[in-house]
């Protein structure tokens, strides 16, 4: 039964018995605490702890999951895998123990034939936790299981919590008997490879304390309400059904090994290290297509470092395997294909998808190009002193610089015989994530504590919200908060964290700035500086006392800047319009990745591989601005999530969505797009799109920014004014200015070429002098000299000055070159200096403490000032001697 057949089966049973369809929800999650989803229960847990009410009764859903916690060991077993998905069904405070019990054993063991998965109820196996006799009690009547096929086990195996205090409970387990070829009899305390786990029932009936790890923490209490929260593993079902071994082998993986092994010719299962590249592969390719699907793209922090880690890791298993070639463009479309038929958004975005993935190859074998010879040099260097371990902040080099996630600086150090300090290099990411945390904390809602607002929260509920109805409200100040907590008062020039029981500023999200505006009391005025969704339902704002004294209890008038909003609207209509002219000119693969806006200003990312060209840029702005010349209108909807895919709305990646959606039209279908943000009414009210620049934000992602409305028409302005003064300057029409400034540049190009060809000709007439006055230092003929060049000049030198010492004396020319800021030294040997044991890279290194390299002949290095050139060539007699 291949795993989409699976999938629909589980939907399927438990819609049929009252579930209500929950589609997965996307793998970046907005909960703080997780980069992805990591398990079937995340989107749930605010129904579980109570934070929100439930919309249903029960609930099924399969939910994409990511763990990398172990993602070291993903491929040297085949237990380990990254991406995995979790068949669920849950109850609110419905159904409890018996009919979840009963529900996954008629699944299970129900024949094919009625809908079911037709496992032989005689090997399957079930475990309970030591104290839950009521379920021991109800698999003996509702499977007719034997006493000694159901086991009894401790807090480690079958009881849950979150490892934090709140909901938790006793948990049941059913494991399936695979047979002797898999291990020893006994049930699965034996062995759990023979008898493998493939659901867990998980019964929420205690609200628990704190305590460390999985037991020992104290149990405060009954919930209000019992729930069921069950899973169960798509791919270990899928390896029962389909009669394999793992999940490497199932029909969503095996297809992806398979072309591996045959691009890169190795065979699986003849070699163990060449196996678990191989694994390596099929997952990391998987993971990677599901997180580029989801929106998540390459980068060098959080979300965006785990999957650029995971791409490389597949790029650099394939090399390992000897395929030199760019590999994804093989491999991807053979994972799409195993994964459409349960996603077939991944066919329809593939060349979005694909477009992203494809750019991070490209990086990473212009990165492993210079970052394997900055570690190979640092190796070299590390062995020449006689150590074994490479320093912390040369891996933190490698991983900050040229994106060498740090598992690969350990497996290519490792294959040179070198240990990395992994605790130095853990310090400094400490500190660079430290750093950037605590100015996001500085930046955002005046660095309050989340426990506090947690606090106001419960005490007072969700912030009444009106941005889109009002620009004014009566409101009241619910708190005061500062980094250390609440605050009784605040007086003129603190900026401190207010909420309020109501507010009509927009908080930041979605790409649109937080409103600005001001707070006027009866004693008191403030500025409103920042505005954000601090939690779920809680608005919370950043303000500077401007006069007076500001309390809690205050009765404020909470007032948006008019001229403000205007301009954030015109800003997020703008950036809609664009994105739907960037499509239309260049084609769904332009989907955005990411924007931003504020009044006047817009940027917008979208994958795409190469520089857009001077004609296309003038088509998309023409695309835009001709929407607005049209008057297109802008309309608002809400509707259900369901209906709105039908209809065609773009999501926006990494976003959170729930069962109702706002729906922001402009011209009908031609721009339709979920959004929470505010907009202009008629698309001729945004003014105009003037785009400004266009350049690379990563690997296959590019970035337009464009002036909107009355900072567009100024853009303008000031383009016009540029183009006059240089038509003037020039005595040209403007319609020549491209002309005569190429002219103009090729005289520039001329002159440059015959004063560089006057240095040449200067420098080698000094070749031969120089060469005559060289010094003898312990046998070796040497000459150091400083040029107001760039490297190329320094070696030109170099060589010319090597030629023309004596060819039986051993000689060495050294050139340092200084014309920029940064220094630059050649060193050039002779034969019979070589013969004699020098080495120009051994010089080059000696003279820069490691910088540098090249062969024994010539060799070149820099990073020093170039104010220090004449000092470091003072150092070659020393060096020498």
């Amino acid at each position: 039964m291949r795993t989409a057949e699976i999938r629909r089966r589980f939907l399927d049973y438990f819609a049929e018995r009252g579930h209500h369809r929950v589609a997965s929800a996307p793998l970046p999650t907005p909960d703080p605490t997780l980069l992805f989803i990591n398990a079937g229960m995340v989107p749930f847990k605010p129904y579980f702890t109570g934070e929100a009410a439930p919309p249903w009764d029960r609930a099924t859903s399969v939910q994409k999951c990511v763990r990398t916690l172990d993602i070291e060991e993903v491929g040297k077993t085949t237990r380990h895998g990254s991406f995995f998905q979790m068949n669920g069904n849950f109850s609110f405070g419905d159904y409890f123990k018996e009919d979840a019990i009963r529900f996954a054993w008629e699944l299970s063991t129900n024949s094919q034939d009625q809908g079911g998965y037709g496992l032989d109820p005689d090997r399957i196996w079930a475990t309970v936790h030591h104290s839950d006799d009521e379920s021991r009690e109800i698999w003996r009547r509702v499977s007719g299981l034997p006493d000694d096929r159901i086991v009894a086990r401790g807090d480690e195996d079958n009881f849950w919590s979150m490892g934090v205090p709140g909901p938790c409970g006793p948990c049941s387990e059913l494991y399936y008997d695979r047979g002797p070829a898999y291990g020893p009899e006994g049930g699965p305390e034996v062995d759990e490879d023979r008898y493998m786990e493939f659901w867990n029932l998980v019964f929420m009936q205690y609200e628990r304390g704190a305590g460390p790890g999985k037991s020992g923490y104290p149990i405060l209490g009954e919930l209000p309400r019992r729930n069921i929260d069950t899973g169960m593993g798509l791919e270990r079902m899928a390896s029962l059904l389909q009669g394999v071994d793992n999940l490497y082998e199932i029909d969503e993986t095996r297809p992806i090994l398979d072309h591996a092994a045959k691009i890169t010719g190795v065979r699986y299962g003849a070699d163990h290290e060449n196996d678990v590249r191989l694994r390596v592969i099929a997952d990391h390719v998987r993971t990677g297509l599901m997180l580029l699907a989801d929106g998540t793209a390459p980068g060098n922090e959080g979300r965006g470092y785990v999957l650029r880690r995971i791409l490389r890791r597949a790029v650099r298993a394939t090399r390992l395997l000897g395929y030199q070639d760019p590999a994804l463009p093989e491999l991807l479309p053979v994972a799409r294909d195993c994964m459409s038929p349960s996603y077939p958004e991944l066919a329809e975005e593939f060349e979005r998808i694909s477009q992203q993935a494809y750019g991070e190859e490209d990086a990473f074998r212009k990165t492993l190009k210079q970052g394997t010879t900055v570690l190979d040099t640092a190796v070299e260097k590390t062995k020449a002193d006689g150590g074994s371990t490479l320093a912390g902040a040369q891996a933190f080099l490698l991983h900050d610089t040229y994106g060498f996630p740090i598992d690969l600086t350990l497996e290519m150090a490792a294959e040179q015989g070198v240990e990395v300090d992994r605790d130095g290099f853990a310090a400094l990411m400490t500190e660079q994530r430290e750093r950037a945390r605590a100015d996001a904390r500085n930046r955002k809602a005046g660095a309050a504590d989340t426990a506090a607002l947690r606090t106001v929260l419960d005490a007072n509920g969700p912030t009444d919200w009106v941005a889109y109805e009002a620009l004014e409200t009566e409101s009241k100040v619910l708190a005061l908060l500062g980094p250390a907590g609440p605050l009784p008062v605040a007086t003129a020039g603190d900026i401190v964290t207010v909420v309020l029981d109501r507010t009509p500023f927009y908080a930041e999200s979605g790409g649109q700035d937080s409103d600005a505006g001001r707070l006027t009391g009866t004693s008191a005025e403030a500025e409103v500086l920042d505005v954000q969704r601090a939690l779920p339902g809680l608005v919370v704002h950043q303000v500077r006392v401007t006069a007076g004294e500001l309390a809690a209890g205050d009765a404020v008038r909470a007032a948006v800047d008019a001229e403000w909003r205007t301009g954030a609207r015109q800003a997020h209509s703008g950036t809609h319009v664009l994105h739907a002219a960037l499509r239309q000119i260049l084609g769904p693969a332009a989907l955005q990745a990411g924007s931003y806006n504020r009044p006047g200003y817009l940027r917008l990312d979208f994958p795409w591989r190469g520089a857009l060209s001077p004609t296309v840029r003038s088509e998309v702005e023409e695309a835009a601005n001709r929407a607005l010349r049209q008057d297109l209108p802008v309309g608002v909807r809400w509707m259900p999530l369901a209906e709105a895919k039908e209809l065609g709305a773009l999501a926006l990646f990494g976003e959170a969505y729930g069962e109702k959606v706002r729906v922001v039209e402009i011209g009908g279908a031609w721009s339709r797009e979920l959004c929470g943000g505010t907009h202009v009414q008629h698309a001729s009210q945004v003014g105009t799109i003037a785009l400004t620049a266009e350049a690379s934000v990563g690997a296959g992602m590019r970035r337009v920014e464009a002036a909107v409305g009355v900072e567009g028409f100024a853009y303008l302005a000031r383009e016009r004014d540029l183009v006059a003064q240089l038509a003037d300057q020039l005595q040209a029409p403007r319609e020549q200015l491209t002309e005569r400034v190429g002219v103009l540049l090729e005289r520039l190009k001329t002159a440059d070429r015959t004063i560089n060809e006057l240095r040449r000709k200067e420098s080698m007439g000094r070749a031969t002098e120089l060469a005559a006055g060289a010094r003898d230092i312990a046998g070796t003929l040497a000459v150091t000299t400083t040029i107001d060049g760039d490297g190329g000049s320094a070696r030109e030198l170099a060589l010319a000055i090597r030629d023309r010492l004596p060819e039986r004396t051993p000689g060495v020319a050294v050139v340092g070159a200084g014309a920029g800021p940064k220094g630059v030294v050649v060193v050039a040997v002779n034969k019979a200096a070589k013969a004699a044991g020098r080495s120009a890279a051994d010089v080059v290194k000696g003279l820069l403490g490691g910088r540098g390299g090249g062969s024994a002949d010539v060799a070149q290095g820099g990073g020093i000032p170039a104010a220090e050139l004449a000092t470091t060539l003072d150092g070659l007699p020393g060096l020498l001697s």
